[in-house]
This record gives structure tokens, sequence and C-alpha cells, in this order.
């Protein structure tokens, strides 16, 4: 797992397009402390920044070239199908002088093309390849998003159409004095709806994210990249519906079993230290399972971290796990103290504004396994393809409220709105959750309900600097929102599933575990995002993951094959942090610092009252809404470190 950049741009001379490149590529040595590698052409430059992880010779160096030449490529990630393709393209007569999958990955390019060797990749990826012979530049990215990649067209690069530049994180674009800072409104009113920006926006105006599952080509000539899907989450949905898994319990884990076998082996293939994030509940201990069989005796490592607070603590748990898996097990401790230093840095790390505040002690385990490993397994991935989010069980809800006339309902919702906060807060720790929760009675269908469920804010535009009507115009469509992602046929289990996967999972848990892993130079692998893995759970209806509300029951049933129940079977702690506690007591200054009348009006990104009024509720005892602060912290620190000008 590496960093990329780079540039086409016919208007600028070889040093110039060096020069560049080399600075771009020296803004994400985090990603890759073990070299750096700047190739160029007339018109182009590529620049990669290395993690080795296979072959850490020489041979593995990047950009690399393929056999004949026409192909030279600057790739991040693994391709974990690599030894499969190797003996499939030796067979037809290629030779090989290393042991990269890089290399596996330009034989395949040269036998088939970039688009139909891509297609055949299992693996996490963003990569980067120039085509000498037909002098484009191909950029791709993995299927379901595990690898980031931003782009940015260049206006005027020259006589042979505009030019362009990419990066696997933002702060490499930002060294470009063809970057624009000022803020996109549309990408702005989506962050404040879900502490995240959905791709493909961008905070920034003129940049782009790939989405997963696509390429892009910039051919001589053209009028910018040409994006196109070489797989999609939504048809492989689809499919699911259409021909669901027919078998019961005993055929699902029969079907299944080999599948998640071959993902973690396949993930455990590595020329350095390998290990697993072991929590104790039921992702992780399948993945540590899975590890120690693969293993065939030899030693499978495994970490846990152990948080002072108890509430948050699961290292015994995990403790128990390792010792009935037989684990090498390490207990990482951590204490409030390093995790409330962090804070300041996190813009530096998420330089997209991003405010899942679990970042903190993601980004602050992988730092304590650097060292340790280089590569970690993880259970990324299993609570959106076999329904494990506890949110899912709204859809039952929603179906009683169903039952209410809408009129009445909007009536209540109305009613509730007005009712004193004071009320609501007599009920307890959850009443003052219920009471801004209650716009959820009004919602018209289910695809509004969900939404609104997953929403920070029902309305990101009352936030904005200029009013309510700054945003409400310019909030852009996503998976939430588009016609095209509500799926006909799909009961509401499956397409909740289906927007999780196209939405949260790539802009928020594959945003975070990247940045927190690369910013501490670990490489994660997540076995449930193999997307034969996805691809098999999309045919699973309800009824084969779920039982008496609660989900991921294959898993359940394949891990209680190799563990105790007991030993599992409880409810998750997860990464939460006392966030609304910290807030009011260790981060209070540094909040009210960036929340302040001034601050706010110098960022200009935000209308001053509203926040004003929040954080003085929050003050007052009203922590219900300690979420949507952390996103307005995130963003203000955001601004703070990396600027941006009017929103636009």
């Amino acid at each position: 797992m590496c960093g990329i950049c780079g540039i086409v741009h016919d208007g600028l001379g070889p040093r110039e397009l060096d020069a560049r490149a080399r600075t771009m590529n020296g803004t994400m040595a985090h990603r890759g402390p073990d070299g750096a590698g700047v190739w160029g052409a007339p018109g182009v430059a590529l620049a990669h920044r290395r993690l080795a992880i296979l072959d850490l010779s020489e041979a593995g160096r990047q950009p690399m070239a393929s056999a004949s030449g026409r192909y030279v490529m600057s790739y991040n990630g693994e391709i974990y199908n690599f030894l499969e393709l190797r003996r499939e393209l030796a067979a037809l007569g290629h030779a090989f002088n290393g042991g990269s999958d890089t290399e596996v990955a330009l034989a395949a390019m040269e036998q088939w093309g970039v688009a139909a060797a891509t297609e055949r990749f299992a693996g996490m990826f963003a990569f980067a390849v120039w085509d000498g012979a037909e002098g484009a530049l191909w950029l791709g990215r993995d299927r379901l998003g595990v690898k980031p990649l931003y782009y940015m067209p260049l206006p005027g690069a020259g006589q042979g159409g505009p030019g362009l530049a990419f990066a696997s994180e933002l702060k490499a674009l930002r060294t470009l004095p063809e970057f624009d800072p000022r803020v996109n409104q549309g990408a702005l009113a989506l962050y404040l709806r879900h502490g995240y920006v959905p791709e493909p926006y961008c905070i920034h105006a003129g940049v782009r994210k790939l989405p997963p599952g696509c390429l892009a080509r910039l051919a001589p000539g053209g009028a910018g990249p040409e994006v196109r899907p070489y797989w999609s989450l939504r048809e492989v949905w689809l499919r699911g519906v259409r021909e669901p898994f027919a078998g019961g319990p005993d055929e699902v884990d029969a079907a299944l079993e080999p599948l998640l076998a071959r993902a973690v082996a396949q993930r455990m293939v590595a020329d350095v230290p390998v290990g697993v994030l072991l929590s104790g509940g039921i992702d992780s201990a399948l993945t540590a399972a899975l590890m120690a069989e693969a293993a065939g005796g030899a030693p499978v490592r495994a970490f846990t971290v152990r948080f002072a607070e108890a509430a948050y603590d699961e290292s015994g748990h995990a403790g128990a796990v390792a010792r009935a898996l037989g684990l090498e097990h390490t207990v990482l401790p951590v204490a409030a103290a390093d995790l409330l230093a962090l804070v300041p840095s996190l813009p530096e790390l998420w330089d997209e504004p991003f405010a899942d505040s679990s970042q903190i002690p993601t980004h602050l385990i992988f730092r304590k396994l650097a060292g340790e490993v280089v590569v970690a397994l993880t259970g990324d991935g299993a609570d959106e393809s076999f329904a494990g989010y506890a949110r899912y069980g709204w859809a039952a809800n929603f179906a009683a409220l169903e039952r209410v006339p809408l009129g009445l309902r909007r009536l209540g919702a109305r009613a509730c709105a007005l009712a004193p906060g004071a009320l609501f807060r007599a009920l307890g720790p959850r009443g003052p959750k219920l009471h801004w929760r209650a716009g959820l009675l009004a919602s018209r269908d289910f695809p509004q309900f969900y939404r609104a469920l997953v929403s920070l804010l029902p309305d990101p535009a009352a936030l904005l600097a200029g009013g309510p009507g700054a945003g409400r115009a310019a909030e852009p469509p996503t998976a939430l929102t588009d016609p095209a992602w509500t799926l006909p046929g799909t009961d509401r289990l499956r397409q909740m599933q289906a927007w999780d996967l196209a939405a949260y999972l790539p802009g928020d848990i594959l945003v975070k575990a990247d940045r927190a892993s690369m910013g501490a130079s670990v490489e994660a692998r997540a076995p449930f995002l193999d997307h034969r893995v996805v691809e098999f759970a999309a045919a699973l209806p309800p009824a084969a993951t779920t039982s008496a509300g609660r989900g991921k029951q294959p898993l359940r049933r394949l891990l209680a094959r190799r563990l105790a129940p007991a030993l599992f079977e409880r409810p998750k702690a997860g990464f939460t942090l006392p966030v609304e506690l910290w807030l009011g007591r260790e981060l209070r200054d540094w909040a009210e610092s960036l929340l302040s009348e001034r601050a706010l009006r110098e960022a200009g990104l935000l209308a001053p009252g509203p926040v004003r009024a929040l954080w003085r509720r929050h003050l007052a005892g009203d922590t219900s809404r300690h979420a949507l602060l952390w996103a307005v912290l995130m963003l203000q620190a955001w601004h703070g470190r990396w600027g941006g000008g009017a929103a636009q």
C-alpha cells in the first residue's frame, strides 16, 4: 500500500513536470516511508511513495514499466489474486523478474488491455497507468472504494486538450498552482448532513473523487477524463434480489465458508509481518480464527487496545477469544490523554472534512501497531454485507409508522418540535435524542425516512452562511436521494444495506480506515470487502442474515464452529468515545476557540447564530447533538489548517 500522484500537461516541459510531481509526492511520505520514485515522458509525470509489502527488493519499485515498455504504472493497494494471475500469465508466455503484484498487473494489461485486466483483479487498489502507445492516462479504483483517488482537470494544457492531476490525498493537489481552494457549496451541505463528503464530490471546487468500481481514461485531444464503471454495486444488488440464494442455513454456510477462507488467506500473503486487530466481536474473531487455520500451526499475532475507561474497554473479551484460538496476543494500553492529544492533528491526516469521532482511537491503534506489524487484517465491511447495524431494525419501526396517516404524523412531528426541551429531558438520557429525531414521523416514504435516520442534520442549509436558502438547492444527489438507487423489488433490509455499501462504507468507514492506517504507515486489509464475498451476500434474503432482530447470522454460525458462543455473543462497545463529555471539559477551550463568533465569521462557511446556539445548548446539558457539534468542529479545524475561500 502506498501513495500515488501525477500530472498530465502537454504545456509543461519535463523539468517542470518532474518538479511538480516530486513536490506532490513529498506531501505523502507517511503513505510510503520505504521509498519514492518519479517517472516522466513528454507531457506526463507519475510519482509513487512506497510502503514495501511484496518483494522488498528494487524489483518492486514504482513507477514500474511493463515488459514491452508500453505501460507505466503508479499503484496503491494490493491485488490479492496476483499469484493465480501470475500462473495464468506465465502459461501464456509472460516472464517475471520479481515477486510483486505490480509486475503481474502490468503483464495482465499487456495481455488483455487495461480495462479487461482490471476486471480480473480481486483486491483494493487505486492506480494510474500511462499508455505510451496511445498517449493516454488511465485511472482505476477498486470495486468497493477501499483506496482513495482524487483527480483535478487542468485547463489550457496545450494543443492536446485539457490536462489532469491526480493523487491519493488532497494535500498533494494543493501544491499545484492551478488548485482552486474555494469550497464546493453542495459538498459542504452534504458534509453537514452525513459527517463526510460522499463520492464523487469533493469539498473543493474543481476536484472530484473517482467513484468505486470505475475507470477513467484521459485521451489526447479529448474534452476531459471519460469515467465509466467496470463493476456496478447496483447491478450486483439487483441481481441478488432477482436471483436470491435458495438454500437453507447449512447451504449458506457451506458456500460462504470457502469464500471467506480464501479472502483471509490471500490477505495474509506478504513479505512483512502480518497481524489482526482483535476486538473480541464477531467480525474480528472470525477473521482471526480463519487466519489461524490458514497459518497451519504458525503463530498468528493479534492486537487489542486497552482503554482506561471500563465502559469502552474490550481487551478482556478479546483476551479470552485469543486464548481460545491460540493466538499470540498483544494488548496495547491507551489512555484518554493519548486520545485527546491526537485531536489537533486530525485535519492534517483527514485533509477533507471528516467527522466520525472513532477516527481518533482508530488512528491511535495503528500508531501503536507501527513497529509490530506492517499489515493488519480488520473486520470492516461485515456490518454492511451481513446486516449487522442496529439501525437496520428501524425498517420495522417505519412499517408501524406507515399505518398512521401522513397528516397525523406531520402534526405529531410539529407538536414535538414545539414542545419544550425540558419535557424531553425529563424522559432521561434518550429524551433529547427522541426530541430531535421526532422529524422522522413526517417522512413521506421509506427513502426519506432512512435518509433522515442517518443524517446529522435534517436541513443542512440551516447552518450554512448566507441563510436557509444558501444550500438547499445546492445539495447534490447521492445514493440516498437518487431514484436509481431505490432498487425495484428490493426488501427494505437489503435496500438499507445497498445504500450503506454505496455511500456510508466508502464515504466514512473506508476513509477512516485508510487515513488512520496510512497515517501510521501500516496497511489495513479487510477480508469482508472481497468483492466475491459481497456478491454472495447480495443474494442472501433477510431470513438468511437476520433472526429475532440480530444480523450476521451466517458469520455467527461459522464462528460458533470454532469458538464457544459465550465468548462473542455480547453487546459490542465499538470505538465509541465520550466526546460529548470531553467537549464540556477537556476540549472545551479548544472548541470555544473554533466556535467563537469571530472564528465562525472569519471562516465564512457557517452561520454564527445557529452554531453558537448549538454550542450553548450543549454546555447547558443537552448533549444529544454532540455528533453534529463534532462535525462543525472538524469543519472549523479543517478550515483553520487548509483554508478555503467562500463557498461556491
